[in-house]
Formats: C-alpha cells, structure tokens, sequence
C-alpha cells in the first residue's frame, strides 16, 4: 500500500514541477498568441497562430521593421511592425517612408503585395505632435496600412508596453516560419 501512496505522490511532484515550468516560461519567456484581423497581411494572415519571444527586449531594444506585440489597452493586444525609434523623425510622401528624411525601402513588401498604400503624413500630423519619436517609444504600423489601427491613431508605443517580438509562426502548419530571422 505505501508502495502506491509513493507512486501518486511522485506523479503529484511531477504535474507541480512541469506546471510550474510552464507557467515560468509563459510568464517570463515565450506566449501564443493569434493574430485577430487583416491588418499585418500580406505578411501575417487572420488567426495565424504565433510565439511570441517575450525575453528578446530585457536584453535588446526594438530595431525597425521588428513585428511587436504591445498592450493597446487594458483589454487587448496588437501586433505591428516597428517603423520608427526613439529620436527618429518618421514621414510618408507618395507611397515612400522616410527617416530623417532620408528613403528607407521596405524590404518586406514585395511585389506580390505592391497593392498596399500609404497615405502621406508627417509625425507633426500624429496624435501627440511630435517632432521626433519620444525617448522609450517607437513608431508603429501594420503592414496593411490601408486597414490598421497603429501609430497614425494611437501615437507613438511606450518601449515598456511592448509584450514582445513575434518570432514564430506556428499555425497553420503549411505557413511554419520564423518572423524576421
């Protein structure tokens, strides 16, 4: 009998360490998420199912064309495209993203995807009236600019409501990929 009694409270021991494993690594490490609406297609697709590397930016600040995830508010969550860092100035004219004034290509659209626009603006023009993104935040936007809500609405991201970087998409098994590698 106490043969049996020892073999039930290994299994106890067992189920308390991987659950406690797993709550460490989604807590501190790595969390599913799944993408919830068009706005990061043609790169990310409604209800992909993704791993986000939540450890990445303990160590690294964002780096432009990162795809974060970023507490939008209490309730919800958003996945976009870093475009602009901390002290950057960030503008569109005809379809061309500037940094400083200066052309920066978006390797990311290919032309398979030359179809998405984006409507000229200034960083003047955003929420805030900024003349360079702030200390601690990026400048945000999906990749399917003409269907988002990003930086253009919600101003600049602060640095420290970012979840994460999305690293892997997971499912659909036929779209299996590293993001951004």
């Amino acid at each position: 009998m106490a043969k049996g009694k020892s073999e039930w409270l290994d299994w106890i021991k067992a189920l308390l360490i991987a659950f406690g494993l797993a709550f460490l690594v989604r807590t501190f490490l790595f969390t599913p998420i799944i993408v919830d609406g068009p706005s990061m297609q043609p790169t990310l697709q409604d209800r992909d199912q993704m791993i986000v590397n939540k450890f990445t930016y303990r160590f690294d600040e964002p780096e432009r064309f990162d795809i974060v995830v970023f507490h939008a508010n209490d309730q919800k969550d958003f996945i976009k495209r870093v475009i602009a860092l901390p002290g950057e100035h960030v503008a569109y004219k005809d379809n061309n993203l500037y940094i400083n004034g200066q052309p920066i290509e978006e390797k990311f659209f290919t032309d398979n995807n030359i179809d998405l626009y984006t409507n000229d603006f200034t960083l003047e023009q955003i929420k805030g009236n900024y003349s360079i993104v702030p200390e601690g935040h990026v400048f945000v936007l999906g990749d399917n600019r003409t269907n988002s809500t990003d930086s253009r609405l919600l101003g600049p991201i602060p640095i420290d409501q970012i979840v994460g970087k999305a690293s892997v998409i997971y499912w659909p098994f036929d779209r299996f990929e590293f993001i951004g590698e």
